[in-house]
């Protein structure tokens, strides 16, 4: 069983792009119109909750930048020693529950699989290395599906980021992120030529999947929080599109007044007053004051614009999972999948379950239904 994640493939790229070896897998097995993310729909909340069927209130990864009050540093993409510290990350992820129940795992990146996590390790794992090219990626898992019978892992991870990084640098639309996906469709090919080279074809099943989508931005469309707020008398732990505020010589008081009903584009919440729908409320995580942008809004400062030339990236995520543009990537593919089948979109949090029932294994406690996923297996 091999999960692939393409970060920042929104759902539409399988039409938008043509990709030959995914358009293929997705007309020959299960395909979704959509795998819906939880909130936020970032890149490190979405892929921890496909691994431990949790939403982030309940494994604690709420967003890619946060802070802990009971715990050292403030938490980050290039934050690499405080992601370390497994105290950081809640839940079960599979590779645990494939090793607690005598399988073995292989990691071939995914957020928090080179993280000891409650005491346990895959067998097989490779700290991120983000210029390792795919596919040496690839060939990686060709590598560990080699081992002989026994040592060989049962459930292994593969992880392509390249789709994500041109959608933000150049836009959901743009060739480049084209060229990206295409080249990632190419090394999944590879990936596909190894497994029937190894003759383990007829026994893998594949699950490819995406953390979220991808919604195209524009300089017009930009919430510059100068012109609010004294940005200095904040510490802003998140930007764009959810800006996240602790008061650092204000009061979150002051800091709520200044933004709520400021911009049309902009909805803003304290933590005790957060949505009950993003299941983040009261989170001892949560910041202060939380201000969530509308679909296709920035969110920066007079320091960064200036920083960029006056210029905003192309595209971003993070938004409120109910839009369209945040709806990522599901495919599935191998002798236990049905063939030829459309599926609704649905939430990420199921995909545990499945795995778990794949792989014969008892389910860690999660927030997901096998019921979601039923239909997609051959019986």
């Amino acid at each position: 069983m091999v999960l692939i994640s393409i970060d920042g493939w929104r759902w539409d790229y399988l039409d938008q792009f043509a990709p030959p070896t995914l358009s293929r897998l997705a007309s020959t097995g299960v395909r979704a119109e959509g795998l819906v993310p939880v909130f936020p729909s970032k890149t490190f909340p979405n892929h921890y909750s496909i691994v431990t069927g949790l939403y982030p209130d309940h494994h604690g990864i709420i967003s890619n930048n946060m802070l802990d009050p009971s715990l050292p540093g403030r938490f980050g993409l290039n934050a690499r020693e405080v992601m370390a510290d497994t105290r950081w990350w809640g839940g079960e992820p599979l590779w645990v529950t494939v090793e607690r129940q005598g399988q073995r795992a292989a990691t071939m990146f995914w957020p928090g699989s080179d993280v000891e996590i409650a005491g346990d390790r895959p067998t097989f794992w490779k700290p991120f290395d983000n210029d390792l090219p795919d596919a040496a990626r690839v060939d990686q898992v060709l590598q560990w599906l080699d081992e002989p019978e026994g040592r060989r892992p049962t459930f292994l991870t593969l992880y392509f980021g390249s789709v994500d990084h041109f959608g933000h640098e150049d836009g959901p639309a743009a060739e480049v992120t084209r060229a990206a996906a295409l080249a990632v469709d190419a090394a999944i090919a590879r990936l596909l030529t190894g497994i029937e080279r190894a003759g383990v074809a007829d026994r893998t099943n594949l699950i490819l999947v995406s953390d979220h989508g991808m919604a195209e931005l524009a300089r017009e469309r930009t919430i510059v929080l100068d012109d609010y707020f004294d940005v200095s008398s904040a510490d802003i732990i998140d930007t764009s599109p959810i800006v996240a505020l602790n008061p650092r010589t204000t009061t979150t008081a002051a800091l709520y007044s200044a933004l709520h009903g400021k911009h049309p584009a902009l909805r803003v919440f304290t933590k005790e007053t957060l949505p009950t729908d993003y299941r983040l409320r009261n989170h001892p995580r949560l910041p202060a004051v939380i201000g969530i942008a509308d679909d296709g809004w920035h969110i920066t400062t007079r320091e960064a614009l200036q920083r960029n030339d006056g210029e905003v990236p192309a595209g971003t995520h993070g938004y409120d999972p109910k839009y369209q543009s945040m709806h990522g990537l599901f495919v599935a593919s191998g002798p236990h999948f049905r063939r030829g089948v459309v599926v609704p979109a649905f939430e990420n949090v199921h995909i545990y379950e499945l795995i778990c029932q794949l792989l014969g294994l008892r389910p860690a406690p999660n927030d997901g239904r096998a019921s979601a996923t039923a239909g997609f297996l051959r019986h």
